[in-house]
């Protein structure tokens, strides 16, 4: 507790005055298994009708080159939150409804952060980022006892409110701060989780504290349950018919929110970025390959888009590559606060791209994960490292399915770029700063002996 304490005290004694943008509130809406090719305007035949998505794209931003930290649900929010590739604690995988919580206290979070700065913070709709429950095992994995208590979720690590689900598997166990209030048919969960935010978004406009709104969505993931005012509307028929119904679902909610904060007023001073966790579930929409838990681009390439009125020029397209962690770097650089050296420690602002005063690459280079493997990209090259040992480069310039692995003719690439991932793993970081510890121990062998204490003391010289 004393070391939380202390790292947001150097939070607050590093930030400088604040301007206008202390009144700036931000909204991250997190999509469940969107792929890339979901959105009509990142893909114009998309059978998916997305109106607000591309309504965003339209008054703001829209990044074509975005990538979340990982492949599937809980790695990649583990970034989104502490900045941080799950790479460094070894979550590569899921959790389940009593796995214990992968972010200790004692880290810093976007969220935690935020608060710090007079922020008020909430958290709506999925966690899926582990809970110590109170009362041990207290019932089956799919339903939780109302009553049934928990710590160490959100409210310990920021939220100031929090009021969601575990998971996707446990739609139906609706949890209230730090308590289960409820259990729920699926089909009721997503409304319930929008009307919530649409009142936090109604009572914030009261207030003079600034907010930040993380809106972590079910669609377009299963249970595919589109509640009965969504029933058809997509216009498909069938069984794709209920998935779009579901897409179209998660859109409109979106939209909802974009007209409470016209509505309040509060629009113009609102920051509003919406994005996905990984690909569709064994859903690939070319021309990317494969789609989520992949290592290949389907499975982490995302829709991102985002609107900040009078600062984000209407329509803007963006050919960075940036990550999904770059959220925390990103609301400092915002607030010109400055972030504690072991915090964010993967995490760059992307104010300048939505500012539209880029001069060049906002990312020395980007770590993709999956269950499989480590990716590094760097420019149009990505090099693939699978866990069989297997090496993959690739031009995504000229191949962006990823259909010819140039690793043969490409030598010194691979070389390069293998030694770059290999830096970042061993700094504990890929951005600049003191090298910090990861939890996991992680290597990329590219050829040669794998001299762990000499590439920790290289990596010391090269603070």
């Amino acid at each position: 507790m004393k070391k939380r304490i202390a790292l947001l005290l150097v939070v607050l004694a590093a930030s400088s005055a604040l301007g206008a943008a202390d009144r700036l509130n931000i909204v991250f809406v997190l999509f469940d298994d969107m792929g890339y090719g979901q959105p009509k305007s990142y893909r114009a035949d998309s059978s998916f009708k997305t109106p607000n998505i591309d309504r965003l794209a339209k008054e703001g931003i829209r990044f074509t080159d975005a990538h979340s930290a990982a492949a599937n649900c809980t790695p990649t929010r583990y970034g989104v939150l502490t900045g941080r590739y799950p790479a460094r604690i070894g979550q590569f995988g899921v959790l389940k409804t009593y796995s214990p919580p992968i972010i200790p206290k004692t880290r810093l979070t976007v969220a935690s952060f935020l608060k710090a700065q007079g922020y008020h913070t909430a958290c709506i709709g999925k966690w899926h980022l582990g809970m110590k429950w109170v009362d041990g095992k207290p019932g089956e994995e799919k339903k939780l006892p109302i009553g049934a208590k928990l710590t160490d979720g959100p409210n310990s690590l920021g939220f100031d409110y929090f009021y969601g689900f575990t998971h996707a598997r446990n739609i139906g166990s609706i949890i209230e701060q730090d308590q289960v209030v409820a259990n729920v048919r699926g089909i009721e969960n997503q409304p319930l989780m929008i009307a919530k935010a649409l009142k936090y978004i109604e009572e914030r406009s009261k207030e003079k504290k600034p907010f930040f709104l993380y809106f972590p969505m079910c669609p377009p993931h299963s249970p595919i349950v589109p509640a009965p005012d969504f029933v058809g509307k997509s216009g498909l028929a069938g069984k794709e018919g209920k998935y779009a119904d579901w897409v179209y679902q998660g859109d409109h909610m979106l939209g909802e929110l974009l007209d409470a904060l016209e509505r309040t007023g509060q629009a113009k001073n609102t920051l509003v970025i919406a994005t996905g966790d990984n690909g569709a579930a064994k859903r690939p929409y070319p021309p990317l390959r494969e789609a989520k838990s992949s290592i290949y681009e389907g499975g982490h390439r995302e829709p991102f888009v985002a609107r900040w009125p009078g600062q984000i020029k209407p329509g803007t397209v963006n050919h960075q590559t940036i990550c999904l962690n770059d959220l925390f770097a990103t609301c400092a650089d915002i607030l010109g606060a400055k972030l504690p050296v072991n915090a964010a420690e993967d995490s760059v602002s992307i104010l300048p791209c939505l500012l539209g005063k880029a001069t060049g690459p906002v990312r020395e280079a980007t770590i993709h994960q999956a269950p499989g493997g480590l990716a590094i990209r760097q420019g149009p090259w990505k090099l693939v490292s699978h866990r069989s040992g297997e090496q993959e480069l690739f031009n995504l310039e000229s191949d962006i399915s990823e259909t010819k692995n140039v690793a043969p003719e490409n030598k010194d690439v691979v070389k390069r770029l293998a030694g770059l991932m290999q830096s970042y793993i061993d700094r504990g970081r890929s951005t600049p700063g003191a090298v910090q510890k990861n939890e996991f121990d992680l290597s990329v062998s590219f050829g040669g002996k794998d001299n762990k204490k000499k590439r920790r003391r290289k990596a010391r010289k090269q603070e």
